[in-house]
């Protein structure tokens, strides 16, 4: 069976499909969900319709559930404010930098322990 290079995001990895104003529905992988200023955005990466993502390009919403119905679907929303938006993006780049210095850390330990 010939595996699909889906840049590091396999089947296992959570998707959403997403439908944009035009009724264009996109898959997206979700990256993460972060918390800024006691709000939660989601991370999205779109997919083309091989599964791939060539240019890195990420989407930032606003991420909300209905505490009163956790079985509800969670409600995504634009970010409209500039400084909103440049928060949400700055967190993600600390983000970014946390899981490659984890990468990095793990693969010393891993070296350390052959």
């Amino acid at each position: 069976m010939a595996e699909n290079d889906t840049n590091g995001y396999d089947d296992e990895e959570m998707t959403v499909e997403l439908e944009l104003e035009g009724g264009e529905t996109v898959s997206c992988a979700i990256i993460t969900i972060l918390t800024v200023d006691e709000k939660d955005y989601i991370v999205l990466l779109p997919l083309d319709e091989n599964g791939k993502n060539e240019d890195g390009e990420v989407w930032f919403y606003r991420y909300t559930e209905d505490e009163n119905n956790p079985n509800d679907e969670p409600s995504l929303s634009y970010i409209d404010n500039d400084e909103e938006y440049e928060n949400v993006a700055d967190a993600f780049d600390e983000y970014l930098d946390t899981v490659e210095f984890d990468e990095i850390v793990s693969a010393d330990e891993n070296k350390e322990n052959s």
